[in-house]
């Protein structure tokens, strides 16, 4: 799968994306918007082992955003399971240079799409952390809807958040 989109590319992930990766993910600002999973500081050696993990798996769910040949940020999702099995989650990230450029806006927009199109989907959602409007902006820009706050969801850097439910629905 290759989205070609006017700011980017989302593509599947290289094992010579590594440095591009590394570069850009190892950034406070784009660590404290993601769950603990994605490491901070975020080293080559991270890089390598995601990308190792991520190119073997099947089906592939999770994509790079390419801005002129570089890995600059991943979108992503995870199915659910038994009677979620036609929801997912969404997920996504990218590189503090390339914030505000409406770069994310589109990817979430076609990346979505493509999930729908090639998954058996019914609902694709996202969670970002209520101190983080940018990301709510960017959902809502992609044409999801906000569902509601989860008060006190989830711990990030020693502090208590809630998180909003927004969702894009079949």
């Amino acid at each position: 799968m290759q989205l070609v989109l006017e700011r980017c590319t989302i593509r599947p992930w290289r094992l010579d994306d590594a440095e591009s990766l590394a570069k850009h993910a190892n950034n406070r600002k784009v660590w404290i918007a993601l769950r603990d999973l994605f490491p901070h500081p975020y080293t080559i050696q991270d890089a390598h082992d995601f990308l190792r993990r991520t190119i073997s798996e099947r089906p592939t769910t999770l994509f790079c955003i390419d801005v002129d040949s570089g890995a600059v940020g991943g979108i992503g999702v995870r199915v659910g399971h038994d009677v979620h099995r036609h929801t997912a989650e969404l997920g996504y990230w990218l590189g503090e240079r390339f914030w505000g450029q409406g770069i994310m806006s589109e990817a979430v927009g076609a990346f979505t799409n493509f999930c729908f199109n090639n998954f058996p989907l019914r609902r694709v959602y996202a969670e970002p952390f209520a101190n983080n409007p940018a990301s709510a902006r960017v959902l809502e820009k992609a044409g999801f809807v906000f569902e509601g706050r989860l008060r006190h969801n989830v711990m990030k850097d020693g502090k208590l958040l809630d998180s909003l439910l927004y969702a894009s629905t079949k």
